[in-house]
């Protein structure tokens, strides 16, 4: 068993406004999922994208709004949505204050396919393959 140390693990800027921490990835020898935290400010989140595995996104402050395949949800602290693999998603922040996130994906290495981009982003890969 490890014990991770998630105060000494650097928050990344994923995107202008974004924040991000992996607590948890295949870098911290997870062999079957990834959590990780995103810190958003008023009117931002993630874009509309997708993983090749389940996604469970839980507000732990803030308030959200998830859409998911045309439906679109108003999320609170001690929400949590389940995202089903391949299925287009993203959430932003519709608060006035600060939006915090958790998510858990089952896969150690982080994968995600954007919309807006025809690269498949990933991150948190173990050895020179890491972006």
């Amino acid at each position: 068993m490890d014990l991770i140390d998630h105060d000494s693990q650097a928050c990344l800027d994923w995107r202008p406004g974004v924040s991000t921490r992996m607590r948890v990835s295949a870098l911290t020898g997870a062999s079957a999922l990834s959590i990780f935290e995103q810190w958003c400010e008023p009117g931002l989140g993630a874009p509309t994208h997708w993983h090749p595995v389940e996604e469970v996104l839980t507000v732990l402050s803030g308030e959200a709004e998830i859409w998911f395949e045309g439906e679109r949800l108003q999320a609170r602290a001690g929400h949590s949505a389940l995202i089903p693999a391949t299925r287009r998603h993203g959430f932003r922040n519709v608060g006035d204050g600060q939006l915090h996130m958790l998510a858990i994906l089952a896969s150690p290495i982080f994968e995600a396919h954007f919309d807006d981009s025809q690269d498949i982003i990933r991150r948190w890969i173990p050895g020179p393959e890491r972006s």
